[in-house]
Order: structure tokens, then C-alpha cells, then sequence
């Protein structure tokens, strides 16, 4: 399964819930105001850190760098609109509204 989160972490509980159901091995991609989450140092980015231990986790590129965003939490991967359509073509896809 692949779970999308795109609102920030710091404004809506969409990843925290996201995170209550993932199961072991699920995809989990950052992208829009949820690449926030990403960022290492914050209030939040325990959540991520806790996440990569049972998931991978990518944000995407263009809205980490739309944000200014570049210090991240060091296992989450860092992905394209590409990388994401190959994403979606691969899992099945839950999106956190």
C-alpha cells in the first residue's frame, strides 16, 4: 500500500492517523505541506524517524525545494513526480486527506 500525506504535520492529524494503519512494509510519500514532516529537528520529525523503522518514506523533491526545506530526517528518501507516478503504478494507493 502506498499512503500519501499532503498537508503539514503541524497543522492536521492526517499522518498521525496515516501511521495508526499503516502495516509493516507499507510506502509512505511526502508531498505538498506534508514534506514538513520531513524536515529533521522539529516538533515532529519523531514520527518519521519512528516511521522509517517500519516503512519507507519518500518526499518529493520539488516540494521539499518549493519550502526550502533540506535538512531532513536521514532515512527518508527524497523522490520526483516521476518517482511518484512509478509509485502509484506500483501499490495500491490510500490517500490522507
Amino acid at each position: 500500500m502506498l499512503h500519501t500525506v499532503n498537508k503539514s504535520p503541524f497543522q492536521n492529524s492526517s499522518l498521525e492517523n496515516c501511521l495508526r494503519v499503516a502495516q509493516p512494509g507499507d510506502v509512505i510519500l511526502l508531498l505538498e505541506d506534508g514534506v514538513y514532516a520531513a524536515s529533521a529537528g522539529t516538533a515532529k520529525s519523531s514520527l518519521i524517524e519512528q516511521a522509517v523503522k517500519r516503512h519507507t518514506v519518500y518526499a518529493i523533491d520539488a516540494d521539499l525545494k518549493a519550502r526550502g526545506l533540506a535538512n531532513l530526517v536521514k532515512e527518508v528518501r527524497v523522490a520526483s513526480y516521476g518517482d511518484f507516478v512509478d509509485l502509484v503504478e506500483q501499490h495500491p494507493v490510500h490517500a490522507w486527506l
